[in-house]
């Protein structure tokens, strides 16, 4: 793990290898992205919560907190960031953008899909916005014991960026055991697939939106991906989820 600033540590990881595993199963880990005290800091952001409705937040970083039994979502709550974002968080977003752009481009051009992203994302976030996108989306999850995240996509209106990021902020095996990240492929004609991504603390998970290409014996084909977390046998758990689009 190296002091650099998170633009410059994503900008140096092997994209080859990470677009290889998203290519192959349509998630890649990042070891140690962020260090130890990175991920206590984030995680001690989320705050105490009491039994107030859903849609009130622990505190004006954020602006919406979901409990997730309320909504069928499975068990557990999480929290919207409000703009302006965390430093770290608003950093780590923006540098993901332009090296996910590229992977973004070229699936979609393998499915003949017409939509390409502006060089920026803050050009990107324009267009959100311009459409009635304008909730910022990056989040914070908190598990406890018993709790899980069913299966879902995250994706929020009109332009639908078709990457996105988590962060483990917690250690597996001393905050908690259980509650791995989970992905499922839907393929047409035959059984749906599961792949679950072993995660340390600080490490990151690179996943699809929605959908990716495979390579078929007649061609590229689509197949649908959701993702959750299995049940929390113990302890507690946080994760930092960095969706590129903003939501209606």
């Amino acid at each position: 793990m190296t002091a650099r600033e998170p633009v410059g540590r994503v900008q140096t990881l092997d994209w080859q290898a990470i677009e290889g595993e998203l290519n192959g199963f349509g998630a890649a880990r990042v070891p140690n992205l962020l260090s130890a005290d990175e991920c206590a800091a984030i995680a001690d952001l989320y705050g105490e919560t009491d039994s107030r409705p859903s849609i009130t937040p622990t505190s004006s970083r954020f602006r919406s907190r979901v409990v997730m039994a309320r909504h069928g979502f499975g068990l557990g709550e999480y929290q919207y960031f409000a703009y302006p974002l965390p430093p770290l968080v608003a950093e780590l977003r923006e540098g993901f953008y332009a090296p996910l752009r590229e992977i973004a481009h070229r699936w979609h051009a393998a499915l003949g899909i017409d939509v390409r992203y502006p060089p920026t994302h803050a050009a990107f976030l324009e267009q959100c916005h311009a459409a009635g996108q304008r909730r910022p989306t990056p989040l914070l999850l908190r598990y406890r014991t018993g709790d899980y995240n069913c299966l879902h996509q995250d994706l929020y209106g009109e332009h639908v960026f078709p990457l996105q990021v988590a962060i483990l902020l917690s250690q597996p095996g001393e905050d908690f055991t259980g509650g791995e990240f989970v992905l499922t492929e839907q393929r047409p004609r035959m059984q749906s697939r599961a792949e679950v991504m072993p995660l340390m603390r600080g490490d990151a998970v690179v996943f699809a939106v929605n959908h990716r290409p495979v390579n078929g014996t007649r061609g590229v084909y689509r197949v649908n991906l959701r993702h959750g977390v299995s049940r929390l046998r113990s302890g507690h758990r946080h994760t930092l989820g960095l969706i590129l689009h903003d939501a209606t």
